[in-house]
């Protein structure tokens, strides 16, 4: 992570929050499915893409509902 890049801090800050929902998840088929998208979403993080990040992070938030 660049931690000089605020944009990047800030999409680190809320894969953390979104993967610690999926944590707090009750054990099924949402949970495993909202990891699978906050997996994705680090990938894409590592990869430096913003647009995949930030839609996979709204599909694991979508997964839980």
């Amino acid at each position: 992570m660049n931690h000089d890049n605020p944009h990047s801090h800030k999409t680190a800050e809320q894969i953390k929050t979104v993967k610690a929902c999926c944590d707090k998840a009750e054990a099924g088929p949402k949970k495993e499915a909202a990891l699978k998208h906050c997996h994705a979403a680090e990938t894409a993080h590592a990869a430096h893409n913003d647009a995949e990040t930030h839609k996979e992070l709204d599909a694991a938030t979508q997964a839980l509902a």
